[in-house]
């Protein structure tokens, strides 16, 4: 098992896209995994799940990343229940659909303090126990979006994203020398019930054409880049942002 004995925080994870899924690929390797989301009856729920099925211990948390006190009690209690954390996954992420011209203040700042300071409340909680320990994985999850950009109403989306992909070669360049690495995941078009109802119904045809593999990506296809960023199998990436698009952006 690739993650034997880790302990692995994701956020935003008891949904049913990627989080869901990194949380029960990285069970399945053997880590000890942390479920934290804003639905608390789920996130519990799915905590148990999890531990019942693949034997491997859990926590769930109800943690709402746009507020820096359930940020704080999430470290808190991780590292009271297992004393240190391994991996840090940054996948809670919003997204309200508003053409620049008609977007509000209000709008623009709900997304950027889930997307992008979000992941640096997490980042910045989680980092003194890594750095005690000299060891630890983050992995910030981005978007192509932070690459192609949008005209579906999602410039505040896609600056947000862009903005951690940098601020994750910022934060590299900051922790590697205390032995910690930070990388991010871009992924392409991954199919969610929640993408579903945002888009028209013929969104996901349209945009099928453009992905030369032929086909939506699967939240388990990122789950696996996931895995393989928080494992020793990555152990010499920093600063990196692995596309995980079926081919849609290739640099």
């Amino acid at each position: 098992m690739r993650l034997e004995g880790k302990v692995a925080i994701v956020t935003a994870s008891a949904g049913a896209g990627i989080g869901k899924a990194a949380v029960w690929a990285m069970a399945r390797e053997g880590a000890n995994v942390v479920v934290t989301d804003i639905h608390e009856k789920r996130t519990l729920g799915l905590a148990e799940e999890i531990k019942s099925e693949t034997g491997r211990d859990t926590l769930g948390i109800l943690c709402d990343v746009s507020k820096q006190d359930h940020v704080d009690n999430l470290i808190k209690e991780t590292l009271k229940k297992f004393g240190k954390i391994d991996v840090l996954v940054n996948n809670a992420g919003r997204e309200i659909l508003a053409q620049v011209k008609d977007m509000t203040d209000e709008q623009w700042d709900t997304v950027m303090d889930v997307c992008l300071k979000g992941t640096f409340r997490c980042c910045r909680a989680a980092l003194p126990s890594m750095i005690e320990k000299k060891s630890g994985s983050i992995i910030n999850i981005a978007s192509i979006a932070g690459w192609l950009g949008s005209d579906t109403g999602e410039s505040h989306y896609c600056a947000a994203k862009a903005g951690i992909m940098a601020f994750t070669k910022c934060l590299a360049k900051e922790v590697s020398r205390y032995g910690v690495r930070a990388n991010a995941i871009a992924p392409g078009l991954i199919m969610n019930e929640f993408l579903r109802r945002i888009y028209p119904p013929d969104f996901f045809e349209t945009v099928k054409p453009m992905i030369p593999l032929g086909r939506e990506g699967k939240p388990e296809d990122i789950a696996n880049g996931i895995v393989f960023l928080a494992s020793d199998e990555s152990s010499y990436m920093a600063g990196e942002t692995m596309c995980i698009s079926g081919g849609m952006y290739m640099k």
